[in-house]
């Protein structure tokens, strides 16, 4: 639990309902925030401090050390509040299945280096800990175009792929392969993920080359999901694949 906040929540005479009153959410919400590394959307943890007479990063130190560029950190606080994550991937893999070998490589192909490297790596496995370490974690569901398993050096692939296998095992985790031989899909336009939230209407994030975006504009999405899940493998031949990965040497 998340002492600090309970504390001053405490120390005010407010709680998790009373929260959500004056802050404007439902009940869930404010009580998820006492779960540790669930942090409110900017405007409901200033109103939060506001209320308890507290500074933000005194609730909430984790806000002073993220390292998530400043307009992804949206999608990676609804990350943690989703009850469902839907991910399709078209040129690597999802953030929140990447090894740190696997991370460090599709970050350090592009301009960062050195500590700042360290530090994007460092909230990228942030990130996946937040979601799958959860009590009670989120249903995930991830389709992988086959071209995502064959790009990467043998010697980072091997061990990425045998992480992916281990994580396909748990039980809120599914992963499906796209197989090369499904031919032309409507995926092929970009990769997405979709997050369902209790309290919310699901949300959407879209990478671009220049920035990712969130949206609230699903229904196209859902449909492009519903194809791609229908012509991937099932999850045990998707496990299969992975381990038999006859394309690495």
């Amino acid at each position: 639990m998340n002492e600090t906040l309970r504390i001053a929540m405490a120390e005010v005479g407010e709680t998790a309902e009373s929260l959500a009153e004056k802050v404007g959410v439902d009940p869930k919400t404010a009580g998820r925030w006492l779960t540790p590394g669930r942090i409110p959307q900017p405007r409901h943890r200033t109103a939060v401090a506001e209320l308890l007479g507290r500074d933000v990063g005194e609730l909430w130190p984790d806000v002073l050390r993220r390292r998530e560029l400043e307009w992804f950190r949206p999608w990676a606080d609804a990350e943690r509040e989703a009850t469902s994550l839907r991910s399709f991937q078209v040129a690597v893999l999802p953030g929140l299945l990447q090894t740190e070998a696997y991370a460090r490589a599709v970050l350090g192909s592009g301009p960062l280096g050195g500590d700042e490297l360290d530090g994007h790596v460092a909230a990228r496995l942030k990130r996946q800990a937040a979601v799958f370490d959860r009590p009670r974690p989120p249903l995930t569901v991830f389709v992988l175009d086959e071209a995502t398993l064959r790009r990467g050096d043998p010697e980072i692939m091997h061990p990425q792929l045998n992480h992916l296998v281990e994580m396909a095992q748990r039980p809120f985790v599914m992963v499906h392969v796209l197989p090369l031989h499904a031919g032309l899909h409507p995926g092929q336009a970009g990769a997405f993920v979709i997050a369902s939230l209790d309290d919310r209407p699901d949300v959407a994030y879209l990478d671009d080359q220049a920035a990712g975006r969130m949206t609230s504009d699903v229904a196209a999405l859902w449909r492009t999901w519903d194809t791609v899940r229908s012509v991937a493998l099932p999850r045990d031949l998707s496990i299969a694949h992975l381990r038999a990965r006859e394309w690495l040497t």
